[in-house]
């Protein structure tokens, strides 16, 4: 009886309510990007405090601006040295500007939520097993928002690296990757009830798919934080993955410490493993779709699904060029513009495959 009330409230869920969730899964998609932009042009750690109160408005004097100059300099120093020790006040504004951005928008977020919530609250229009699921948002949100604080810390007065801990980055991504994911999901199953008889279906494949490609956003994150693109910037594989195995082979007879893998930067192998598992992975994840599709391929005779699984096997070799684009550009420097479109790019697969499974596991009544 109890599955039945909530199956009737999935279905009763009001149109403004569902257009709030869509809005919300489109800010936090910004929001990783952002994210993004900030590791491409070693924003993060320009601003060196954590006010959540009086960090809503950047510095508005010159004065003020010298000294938040002053503060990157001091707390930042590994960085400022290596990496922008020609840099000038109004080169420091615009790595500050995203910085602030990324933050501005975090609050920006908070609001978009909070209001419409009371708004819903008050009017009665958030069933039960919605108002559980926003709890959970509430939560990966403020655990992203702490673990973010977290990672930053991770790169300030730390004479070991130029910016924040990779493995802290991975973490606060996969948070946020998360998040997003869940409110995708809450979003994309709203209104909609659970197929009673889905025939010779097995969406295992697809959940296997799913959990591939959080393994593989995370090697994207090490990828990033890293910056092991720079290490071999060749495609295909003669150019490529062949020098990664050797390099690999050759470290293998050398001694292999902990502490390779704590204090990664001037490490070359470790980055190319990194590069190596993130190859790798993605050609995995390109025949694990092929072969969930074929397997599935009687229960996804109806035109809709048709449709969604071609979009599907489309974003996945956009993004698949997009990455080799992005290591084949990344000489010196990862590019800005392909970076952002590759991140943007693995948040959009990932969307693509949760409506694929939104409108294979459930149906609209």
């Amino acid at each position: 009886m109890w599955k039945r009330k909530r199956m009737a409230n999935m279905q009763n869920i009001d149109r403004a309510v569902r257009w709030w969730l869509f809005i919300g899964v489109v800010m936090v998609f910004f929001q990783v990007v952002l994210g993004g932009i900030t590791r491409l042009t070693d924003s993060g750690l320009s601003i060196t405090d954590w006010a959540v109160i009086q960090g809503v408005l950047p510095p508005r004097t010159e004065a003020a601006w010298e000294e938040a100059f002053e503060a990157y300099k001091r707390a930042a120093a590994k960085q400022y040295e290596t990496v922008h020790r020609n840099m000038g006040l109004r080169e420091f504004k615009r790595i500050y500007y995203w910085e602030y951005l990324h933050r501005l928008w975090a609050r920006s977020m908070g609001l978009v939520f909070f209001i419409p919530f009371l708004f819903f609250l008050r009017k009665r229009k958030l069933p039960f097993f919605l108002m559980k699921r926003l709890g959970v948002v509430i939560f990966l949100a403020s655990l992203a928002a702490v673990f973010g604080w977290i990672m930053v810390q991770s790169g300030l007065n730390n004479d070991q690296r130029t910016w924040v801990s990779a493995y802290k980055l991975v973490v606060h991504l996969l948070i946020a990757t998360t998040l997003y994911a869940y409110l995708f999901w809450t979003w994309g199953t709203a209104g909609l009830r659970r197929r009673e008889n889905i025939g010779r279906a097995t969406p295992v494949w697809f959940f296997i798919v799913l959990v591939l490609v959080f393994i593989q956003i995370a090697l994207g994150g090490l990828m990033a934080g890293m910056r092991a693109a720079l290490v071999f910037p060749f495609f295909p594989a003669v150019g490529g993955a062949y020098n990664l195995f050797a390099l690999l082979q050759q470290q293998a007879h050398s001694s292999i410490s902990w502490e390779q893998f704590i204090n990664y930067e001037p490490s070359i192998w470790i980055k190319a493993l990194v590069q190596l598992l993130h190859r790798l992975t993605a050609w995995l994840l390109f025949a694990l779709v092929f072969v969930a599709v074929w397997v599935n391929r009687r229960a996804i005779r109806a035109w809709r699904l048709n449709i969604h699984a071609g979009l599907l096997i489309s974003m996945l070799m956009v993004q698949i060029l997009l990455g080799i684009f992005t290591v084949t550009h990344s000489l010196g420097r990862v590019p800005l513009e392909l970076g952002v479109l590759h991140q943007a790019g693995a948040l959009l697969f990932l969307a693509a495959l949760l409506y694929f499974l939104a409108n294979f596991l459930y149906v609209r009544e």
